[in-house]
C-alpha cells in the first residue's frame, strides 16, 4: 500500500509539473515564433482593425505576455516600476508597485522605464525592474509573494541602461544575472525566493539579453550573453559549462536571445561576431563554431529560425540566411526593427513606428501591407506579440491591440 501511495503521488507531482503553461518573451521557445493560424495575409490599406488602445500602462520599452484570459506588461509612472495585468478588452485589472524604475543619467536619461517583459508560470508572474528588483506576483490579484533585489542582496552591478532580462524560469527555479564579479549568475527558488545556486560564471559585466534554457539529452543548459561573452550554464549547479568571447561593443549591447535547434545554438550579435552558428557537444559541455558572418549586425531586433534558414533585420533590410552556410540567399527592403513570425507571415516593427506584413515564401520575401503604430510616444523598440488572432503594440506608454484573423 505504501508503495502504491508513493507512486500515486509522484505521477501527481510529475503530471502538475509538466502541466504547467510558461508565457514569456518572443513567445513559447523565446525564439519569435507564435502559433495559430487563420491569419491575414494582406491588411485593409488603413491598417487592421484596431480593437483597443490603452494608454495607461507606464513608460518604457519591455513587452508584453499574453495568456489566455489576461495580459502583463511593465510600466514607469513618475519614478516606480509597475506591473500592469489588463484584460482581453485592454481594462486594467491592477497594478503592482516594485520599486523604483529607471531613470537614468547622462544620455541613458533619454530611455527612462521598463526593459523586460513578464514571465508567467500558472498562477504566478514573474518581473523585474530595470533597477534590479525581481517579484513574484499572484496572476489574479497582483499580490506580491516574495521579491529580491539584486544589487541589495546579490552585490549586483547594473549597466548604465539598467536590467533588461525577462527573466527565465522552469520547473521550480528563477534564473536572473545580478553581474557583481561574486554572485554573477543566481538562480532562485521561484516558490519562495530562497537562493538555490549563485555562480561567478566570467564575472563579466551584464548585458541586455534575455536568456534561454536549452534541453539537451544530458542536462538543461541556460545560455546567455554578458557584455563580451556568450556561455552557458548547468542549471542544476551554476557550473560554467562552456564560453565564446564577443568582439567588443562600446555599449556591451549583446540583447538578442539565442536560439537552440537540433543540437546547434545560433545567435546574432550588434557588432563583431555578426550571426554565428556553434555545435553544442553531446554531453552538452563543450562548443564548437561551424560559421561565422560577421557582415550580418543587429543590435536588439531578434532574429527567426525557420526551416533552413535565419531571418534577421538591419538597419535598412531584413536578411536572410542558410543555416548550413551562413551566406545571405535573399533580402527585402524593411526599416530595421523588431521581427516575429506566425501562420507563414514574417511581421516588422520597425524602429520608425511602420509595422510591417511580408509574405514569405521558401526564402523569398514581399511587404504586401504596412501601417503607421501612431498611438505612444518615444522609440518603437518593444518587441510585438501575437495571440489568438489579436497584434499587440506597445509604444510607450501605449498598447494597441489589431484584429488580424481572416474573417
Amino acid at each position: 500500500m505504501k508503495s502504491t501511495y508513493y507512486l500515486v503521488l509522484l505521477m501527481f507531482i510529475s503530471s502538475t509539473v509538466y502541466s504547467q503553461e510558461i508565457y514569456q518573451w518572443r513567445g513559447q521557445k523565446r525564439d519569435g515564433i507564435y502559433n495559430g493560424g487563420n491569419l491575414l495575409k494582406k491588411w485593409p490599406e488603413a491598417s487592421p482593425e484596431l480593437l483597443w488602445v490603452n494608454e495607461n500602462i507606464g513608460e518604457g520599452y519591455g513587452s508584453l505576455t499574453v495568456t489566455n484570459d489576461m495580459i502583463f506588461v511593465n510600466g514607469k509612472i513618475d519614478s516606480l516600476s509597475y506591473t500592469f495585468a489588463l484584460d482581453l478588452k485592454g481594462n486594467i485589472l491592477w497594478m503592482a508597485s516594485n520599486g523604483k524604475e529607471f531613470t537614468g543619467t547622462g544620455f541613458p536619461a533619454n530611455f527612462p522605464g521598463s526593459r523586460s517583459t513578464p514571465t508567467v508560470v500558472n498562477n504566478l508572474v514573474y518581473v523585474s525592474s530595470a533597477k534590479g528588483r525581481i517579484a513574484c506576483i499572484e496572476k489574479q490579484t497582483g499580490k506580491e509573494k516574495w521579491s529580491v533585489d539584486m544589487i541589495k542582496d546579490f552585490n549586483g552591478i547594473m549597466n548604465q541602461h539598467g536590467y533588461s532580462e525577462s527573466l527565465a524560469v522552469d520547473d521550480s527555479t528563477v534564473y536572473c544575472f545580478p553581474g557583481g564579479p561574486v554572485v554573477n549568475i543566481a538562480a532562485i527558488n521561484r516558490f519562495t525566493g530562497k537562493t538555490v545556486w549563485t555562480s561567478s560564471a566570467l564575472a563579466d559585466t551584464v548585458s541586455y539579453c534575455s536568456p534561454v534554457i536549452m534541453e539537451t539529452s544530458t542536462k538543461n543548459i541556460l545560455v546567455t550573453f554578458s557584455g563580451q561573452y556568450l556561455m552557458g550554464l548547468d542549471t542544476k549547479t551554476g557550473k560554467l559549462l562552456w564560453s565564446q568571447s564577443q568582439a567588443y561593443h562600446r555599449y556591451h549591447q549583446q540583447c538578442n536571445t539565442p536560439i537552440y535547434n537540433g543540437g546547434d545554438i545560433y545567435y546574432v550579435a550588434g557588432e563583431g561576431n555578426g550571426a554565428v552558428k556553434l555545435e553544442l557537444s553531446a554531453d552538452g559541455n563543450s562548443i564548437k563554431e561551424f560559421w561565422r558572418n560577421s557582415n550580418i549586425k543587429n543590435v536588439f531586433g531578434g532574429f527567426l529560425l525557420i526551416n533552413d534558414h535565419l531571418f534577421s533585420t538591419e538597419r535598412t533590410k531584413i536578411k536572410c540566411l542558410d543555416i548550413n552556410t551562413g551566406e545571405v540567399t535573399d533580402s527585402v527592403k524593411v526599416k530595421g526593427g523588431s521581427l516575429i513570425f506566425a501562420d507563414s507571415m514574417l511581421y516588422c516593427y520597425s524602429d520608425n513606428g511602420d509595422v510591417n506584413l511580408i509574405k514569405l515564401e521558401g526564402t523569398k520575401m514581399e511587404v504586401v501591407s504596412k501601417f503607421k503604430a501612431d498611438k505612444g510616444s518615444k522609440e518603437h523598440f518593444a518587441h510585438p506579440v501575437i495571440s489568438n488572432g489579436v497584434l499587440y503594440i506597445r509604444h510607450g506608454r501605449a498598447l494597441m491591440a489589431y484584429d488580424i484573423k481572416e474573417k
